[in-house]
C-alpha cells in the first residue's frame, strides 16, 4: 500500500510529548490520526506507539484505555508497528521498574535499571545505534538506521544486550553506554521499535521515521542469525551543547529573548532602561537548531507573575518551535502547584507540566519549587518521617512522565566564610578563589524567585534531595559567574558531580570555546550550556563543537555525521 493511501495512527495513552512526533510526521508530508478507541486498531494500516515515563504507568494506562489486547491482536495481524522508548520496553516480558506489572510479552527479556557505579543515570544524550544483526546489515532502506549518525536517548532502564539466545531472532541494533551494552532497537516481522527517540534525533531521526512510513517494514528473515557480541559494540555518546533562551515580556508586552548580567536583564539607564531584546524566541531557537544545538531550553523568567495555564504566548512558543525543531526542548518557569488569584481554581504541578508537554516540551525545569521540596525533604528526614510521600512536583511528574522529564535548575551564589565551622550545617569547600576579605572557604547558597531571595540551603543539600525525589538532571547555574564570560565555576560543578549520579549541565560564565572543553575534561559534565554568547554570535555553536572535536571530545555535528 502506498504511503499516501495508508491510514497511519498514533497510539497515545496520555504520557509525555507526542506533539513532536505529530510535527515530525507532518514535516515529512504525511498525516497521522489518533487511536481514540479499541475499534481504531482494526482500521489502522500502520501504528506508531511512543511511550514516556514509567513502565508500570504505561501498562496500566494501556489496559485502562482498553488498548492492550487490541494492540496484541494488531501485532498478530501482521500490520506494521513502530514503538518508541517505553513503547519498545512494554513489548518485553516485564521491567524491574515495575516488577509486578507484566509487559506485552512480544519479545523475550526483561528491562533492567542501568548500573550507576561508573556513569550518570539516566542515559541522556546522543549516541550511536550499531546494527548487530549480520543479515540485517545487508537489507537497505527499512529501517533506515545509519551507524554514522547519532540518535537521542533518554532512559534509566534498558534491555541488556547479550547477543545470544532469543535475542538472535529480534535484536537489530545495540548501543554502549560506558560499561554496559543495551538493546537500542528490535525488528521482528512486522514490529520495529527503538529505545531512542527518532522524533528528537534531527535529520537522522526524520529519515528513520520516513523509512517506516513509506517503506515495507516486514522483515524478510525467517531464521535467527548470528549477532555481534557486546565487546564489538563501541561507545559513541556525545557531549551535548545546549542553547538557552531566557524569555520574558518586554515593556511593550512582546515576548523577547533577553539576557542578564547577574540576572539583571535591563539595559543601563543611559541606554533607556528597557528589557534587553536579543531576538524573537521561535526565530532564535530555529537558528540554533540549524546551527547544530543538541538541545534548546526556554526559561520563562516572568512566569511567577502569571498562571501557566493562562500563559498562552509561552505555550504558543513551544507549539511553534516544535513544528520545525527536532531536538529536545526544555521549558522552565511556573512548574509548581498553582492557585489562581480568586482562589477558586487550583492545578497541581503535574498538570502544569502536562500542559507544557502537550505543547511540545520534552522536559520541564523546576527552580524555586525544587528548593522548597528539598528543604521539606531534609526536615522530614530529620524528624524520622518518610521523606518521599509523593506530594512534591518532582515526585509526581517523575512518576507519570519519567525522571528524565524533570530538570532541577539551581541558582546558587557563593557565601565566603573564614573557616568551615562558621557554616557548620552547610557543605563547605576550600576554594582557590579567595573571598573579598581573603577567605579560603565558601558554601553555595541556593536562591529562589529568580535569585532575589537566598535560602538556608546549600547546593549539595538541594541536589541530593532532588535526586532522591526523582529528578533526572541538574541544570547548574552560578549567579557569581553569570554574564562574566570568565568560564564556568569548575569548583561548584565538581562538587555537585561528586554528590549525585544524574547528569549535570554546566551553565553560567562561558565566554570562549575553551571554557566548554574545560568543563568536560576537568569535571566530566554531560552537557554544556550558554546563552548570551550564542545570542550575540560572539561564540558560534559550530566553533564550540569544532574546538571540542579537536580536543578529542565526542560531539554530534550538524549534518549528523559520525564524530569521535
Amino acid at each position: 500500500m502506498s504511503a499516501t493511501k495508508q491510514r497511519l495512527f498514533l497510539l497515545d495513552y496520555g504520557a509525555g510529548n507526542v506533539r513532536s512526533l505529530l510535527n515530525a510526521v507532518e514535516q515529512l508530508g504525511h498525516s497521522i490520526e489518533y487511536i481514540k478507541s479499541p475499534a481504531d486498531f482494526a482500521i489502522a494500516d500502520k501504528i506508531i506507539f511512543p511511550g514516556v515515563g514509567a513502565f508500570g504507568y504505561a501498562m496500566r494506562a494501556l489496559r485502562s484505555c482498553g488498548f492492550a489486547e487490541p494492540l496484541k491482536a494488531y501485532i498478530d495481524s501482521g500490520r506494521p508497528l513502530m514503538g518508541i522508548c517505553v513503547g519498545m520496553q512494554v513489548l518485553f516480558d516485564g521491567s524491574d521498574e515495575s516488577p509486578d506489572e507484566p509487559g506485552l510479552g512480544v519479545f523475550e527479556g526483561r528491562v533492567q535499571l542501568f548500573d550507576k557505579k561508573l556513569k550518570s543515570v539516566p542515559h541522556m544524550g546522543w549516541n550511536a545505534a550499531q546494527v548487530v544483526h549480520q543479515e540485517c546489515a545487508l537489507i537497505s532502506a527499512v529501517p533506515n538506521i545509519s551507524e554514522g549518525s547519532r540518535y537521542y536517548f533518554v532512559h534509566s532502564y534498558a534491555v541488556p544486550f547479550t547477543g545470544e539466545g532469543a535475542q538472535r531472532g529480534f535484536v537489530h541494533t545495540a548501543t554502549r553506554y560506558v560499561d554496559q551494552v543495551v538493546v537500542s532497537s528490535v525488528w521482528s516481522k512486522n514490529v520495529f521499535a527503538t529505545q531512542f527517540h527518532p522524533e528528537k534525533s534531527g535529520a537522522a531521526g526524520l529519515a528513520l521515521l520516513q523509512s517506516f512510513i513509506e517503506g515495507d517494514l516486514v522483515r524478510p528473515l525467517s531464521t535467527p542469525a548470528e549477532l555481534r557480541m557486546p565487546a564489538d559494540v563501541c561507545e559513541a555518546l556525545t557531549v551535548r551543547v545546549v542553547a538557552c533562551l531566557d524569555v520574558r515580556a518586554n515593556d511593550q508586552g512582546d515576548l523577547v529573548v533577553t539576557k542578564g548580567d547577574q540576572y539583571d536583564v535591563r539595559e543601563s539607564a543611559d541606554q533607556g532602561g528597557d528589557v534587553r531584546n536579543l531576538g524573537k524566541p521561535v526565530d532564535l531557537a530555529k537558528r540554533y537548531y540549524d546551527e547544530g544545538a543538541d538541545e534548546i531550553a526556554f526559561l520563562n523568567i516572568t512566569s511567577f507573575r502569571n498562571l501557566p495555564f493562562k500563559d498562552t504566548p509561552m505555550l504558543e512558543v513551544l507549539r511553534q518551535a516544535s513544528r520545525s525543531i527536532f531536538v529536545p526542548l526544555t521549558i522552565g518557569g511556573g512548574v509548581r502547584d498553582t492557585i489562581d488569584p480568586d482562589g477558586e481554581h487550583s492545578w497541581p504541578a503535574v498538570e502544569v507540566a502536562g500542559e507544557y508537554f502537550r505543547s511540545g516540551a520534552d522536559k520541564v525545569s523546576i527552580g524555586s519549587d525544587a528548593v522548597y521540596a528539598a528543604e521539606r525533604y531534609w526536615q522530614r528526614l530529620a524528624g524520622g518521617v518518610e521523606p518521599l510521600d509523593g506530594t512534591t512536583a518532582i515526585e509526581q511528574i517523575a512518576e507519570r512522565y519519567g525522571r528524565q522529564a524533570v530538570v532541577v535548575s539551581v541558582d546558587p551564589r557563593r557565601i565566603y566564610v573564614k573557616a568551615p565551622e562558621d557554616a557548620s550545617h552547610h557543605h563547605v569547600i576550600k576554594t582557590a578563589v579567595s573571598g573579598p576579605n581573603g577567605e579560603q572557604f565558601c558554601w553555595y547558597q541556593c536562591t529562589v524567585k529568580g535569585g532575589r531571595e537566598g535560602r538556608d540551603t546549600d547546593v549539595r543539600q538541594l541536589v541530593m534531595a532532588c535526586e532522591a525525589l526523582g529528578a533526572g538532571e541538574i541544570l547548574l547555574n552560578c549567579m557569581d559567574k553569570d554574564g562574566t564570560n570568565s568560564g564556568y565555576d569548575i569548583e561548584l560543578i565538581a562538587d555537585t558531580k561528586a554528590a549525585v549520579s544524574i547528569p549535570v549541565i554546566a551553565s553560567s560564565g562561558a565566554g570562549k570555546p575553551e571554557h566548554f572543553s574545560e568543563a568536560v575534561e576537568q569535571v566530566g559534565v554531560e552537557a554544556v550550556l550558554a546563552a548570551g554568547i550564542f545570542h550575540r554570535r560572539e561564540v558560534p555553536i559550530a566553533a564550540v563543537k569544532q574546538h571540542m572535536l579537536e580536543r578529542g571530545i565526542s560531539i554530534r555535528v550538524v549534518d549528523d555525521a559520525c564524530s569521535q
